[in-house]
């Protein structure tokens, strides 16, 4: 879609919801992981669409796929990315480029439950988690990408999630995985 396209789509899903604001509330697509042996796991959409995930070879994994904690951080450079995107097309700015990068830090200590040298639980979720934007527009300023940025990021739903920390309810039940999908 060009950016034309994209903000006419914007612009009536906000009609739509000026209209009827509780149309916006809805659940998310769930994403299955079910065990493929080994270190494997096959990740699934509702619609069908899968992706598989494994561990290094360092780690006892057949290092094949990518990691799940690579997929949290291409899930946040993506989403940040789309926020991005539609935040300029909404602006009726046309994008030369964008790519944004997120990195982290992780102690491995953590996964296989080793303490660190204090006794304590090292953290098990990522450190110094970044996000790195690279964008241009003829015709903006820096200051002005970088306020679009900040703006769209701060709207963006998984960077959201990261900065704001969700509560996780978890349930454990007994019996044989599912297919996978919804």
């Amino acid at each position: 879609m060009t950016t034309p396209d994209i903000a006419a789509a914007l612009a009536r899903v906000e009609r739509a919801l000026r209209h009827r604001p509780d149309s916006g509330l809805h659940g998310d697509a769930s994403a299955t992981a079910t065990w493929a042996g080994g270190l494997r796991m096959r990740c699934a959409h509702p619609a069908g669409r899968q992706v598989a995930t494994d561990m290094p070879v360092q780690l006892g994994g057949g290092g094949e796929e990518v990691t799940p904690g690579w997929l949290f951080r291409a899930g946040l450079a993506g989403c940040a990315a789309t926020s991005i995107a539609l935040a300029a097309a909404a602006e009726q700015i046309e994008l030369s480029s964008l790519e944004v990068r997120a990195s982290s830090r992780s102690d491995t200590r953590a996964l296989i439950g080793l303490a660190g040298p204090d006794g304590q639980d090292v953290p098990p979720e990522p450190s110094d988690l970044r996000l790195d934007v690279r964008i241009a527009a003829e015709g903006q300023t820096l200051d002005s990408l970088r306020q679009l940025v900040e703006r769209a990021v701060r709207r963006s739903p998984i960077p959201s999630a990261a900065t704001h920390a969700l509560p996780l309810a978890l349930v454990v039940s007994l019996g044989e995985a599912s297919s996978g999908v919804d």
